[in-house]
């Protein structure tokens, strides 16, 4: 089968802080990026969301030694809309502004 993506993955956990912006007040979960690219992430998760739901992600970068994130300057407030869900988690695409640019060319 043919690799669709078009950038590369870091599967890596990656610890994440994510808040739901659906219309209702925020809702806050602490869970796991297992899988992160230049322009979005799947997060692990049983929780379901409709397709479209905007989410802030804040993201932990747990060592100095990740030479994948050493440019970045925040993971903090990410923005991005969720693209995909299945019943192991969801695929969130970042907004423009949030694209991590260390990612792009791995």
């Amino acid at each position: 089968m043919k690799e669709k993506r078009q950038y590369k993955r870091l599967n890596i956990p990656l610890p994440v802080k994510l808040n739901v912006m659906d219309g209702h007040g925020i809702m806050a979960l602490d869970l796991e990026a297992r899988d992160i690219s230049y322009s979005g992430t799947f997060i692990p998760t049983l929780t379901s969301f409709p397709e479209g739901t905007r989410f802030v992600l804040d993201f932990t970068v747990p060592s100095d030694n990740l030479k994948e994130f050493k440019d970045v300057d925040s993971l903090i407030g990410c923005a991005g809309t969720m693209v995909r869900s299945d019943p192991h988690g969801i695929g969130i695409k970042f907004d423009r502004e949030c694209q991590i640019e260390n990612l792009k060319d791995l």
